[in-house]
């Protein structure tokens, strides 16, 4: 079986792996650099700044109370984006190393379909290459959006690509949507002493998250001075003579006016397939995203597609399941995804991590529920680590006792949220959380107890 992946990122990549594992002959094109966008200016680079970050903050706060004396601390930008650059190569050798070892033939070019099993790649050095396939999988991803407000065509307006190599930091940075990418990017800059502002036009930050974790959010950028306007629309953006931005909004309350130095939009990303060739061939889109069945598969048999440019849940780790999925229906090993068990992760401080149904959710379902919280302020490890702004909440249901979703904000918030989603996938209840021991003292305690607080039982709460 020949297969080509159209796209080396977290969906490709996995996907070309999975099916040589499985005895394909694989051929993976990448138009630019293995990982995609979440390795290169996604998922990883952020990281890298946001851990820097946090232990600068840290140290800033809490130095003389956890006995550490620290005459002086800066962030050196330059030496971090160089860290940055590093640990993105480090990667993307990595995954270099995991395709050649399962013999996987990397190209280099873009690919445009040519044919249901024919694909057309060109080089960058003006070279074209055919290349025939019995299946092929569509994984090439996504990129930022832009929205026509007046303004968003001058330099100093950025997307998420150029905010992670800014040459220096901006004394001010006004963020346009305040989702996840919005909300991470606000952390790193005020982290670092620039003035934030958000703009967002829904009625909370990160709308799909549990409103109580999104709360221990909005403490901490009230405390790091981040100014956040909810439901509020942005109508321009001018220049100003002294070379800075004036964004025109409209405000609940009245027209507002916010001056910075930069603009980031960051109002989402939208699927990549334009100049695929894909239409030609009968395969369905809808608004720009390329419609597959529960396989991965498109309306061309022959043809797959996986990850953001198929719309839905863009995350890299979405991606890669639906690689596998793909690469296992072709090689004749069908195995669906459950969906409900998708975390979403947010790496703030604090952090906040979700899974499953939020209580807003469950009952807008006519769902029967019961929930539970315990605050970090209670966590003995929360507080020798000095992260106490935090709590983790269950939703279940009311009369099993079923677990419907899990909800956490604080320290390793995107690493404890895997067992809610073992949770989910197992169908589990309280009573399996409750007779399960956790290790003490670890920040993982408080999953028992905010279990246990459902019915009011929590140990450590007042």
């Amino acid at each position: 079986m020949k297969v080509v992946v159209l796209g080396g990122g977290p969906g490709g990549y996995v996907a070309a792996i999975r099916a040589a594992q499985l005895g394909a002959e694989v051929t993976l094109i990448e138009k630019k650099a293995l990982g995609g966008t979440c390795l290169n200016v996604g998922c990883i680079p952020t990281k890298v700044l946001l851990h820097t970050t946090e232990f600068y903050t840290a140290l800033k706060r809490e130095s003389a109370e956890i006995g550490l004396e620290v005459p002086q601390i800066a962030v050196d930008w330059k030496k971090l984006q160089k860290r940055k650059d590093k640990i993105v190569r480090m990667n993307a050798g990595g995954i270099d190393s995991l395709l050649k070892k399962n013999k996987v033939t990397k190209i280099i070019g873009t690919g445009r379909f040519t044919g249901i099993h024919e694909l057309e790649v060109s080089g960058a050095d003006g070279s074209i290459q055919i290349i025939g396939f019995d299946r092929a999988i569509v994984a090439t991803g996504s990129e930022p959006s832009r929205v026509p407000i007046p303004g968003t065509e001058l330099s100093a307006v950025i997307t998420s690509d150029e905010a992670l190599s800014l040459p220096e930091v901006p004394e001010s940075l006004c963020i346009i949507g305040g989702g996840v990418i919005g909300c991470e990017f606000a952390s790193i800059y005020s982290s670092l002493g620039c003035r934030v502002t958000i703009i967002e036009m829904l009625p909370e930050l990160i709308a799909a998250m549990d409103r109580d974790i999104v709360s221990c959010l909005r403490k901490e950028f009230a405390a790091a001075g981040v100014d956040v306007h909810t439901e509020t629309r942005v109508e321009r953006i001018e220049q100003t003579p002294t070379g800075g931005l004036s964004i025109k909004a409209v405000s609940p309350s009245g027209p507002i006016t916010v001056k910075a130095e930069k603009v980031l939009l960051s109002i989402g990303r939208h699927p990549k397939t334009s100049g695929l060739g894909l239409e030609k061939l009968g395969v369905s889109m809808k608004k720009g995203a390329i419609e597959v069945d529960r396989s991965m598969r498109t309306a061309v048999p022959s043809i797959y597609a996986i990850g953001d440019c198929v719309g839905g849940i863009m995350l890299a780790h979405v991606a890669s399941a639906e690689g596998i999925v793909a690469a296992e229906h072709i090689m004749g090993e069908p195995s669906p995804v459950d969906f409900r068990t998708v975390p979403s992760c947010v790496y703030t401080r604090p952090e906040l991590a979700s899974v499953g149904l939020t209580e807003e959710d469950a009952r807008e379902q006519g769902l029967e529920v019961k929930t539970g919280s315990f605050p970090l302020q209670a966590n003995g490890k929360s507080m020798i680590m000095g992260e106490t702004n935090g709590l983790v909440k269950y939703v279940t249901d009311a009369r099993s006792g079923e677990i419907l979703g899990l909800h956490i904000a604080g320290p390793r918030a995107t690493d404890m949220i895997a067992q809610g989603a073992l949770a989910l996938r197992l169908e589990a209840t309280l009573d399996e959380i409750e007779t399960t021991v956790h290790a003490h003292p670890t920040v993982s305690e408080a999953l028992l107890e905010a279990a246990l607080a459902v019915h009011h039982r929590a140990i450590h709460s007042h």
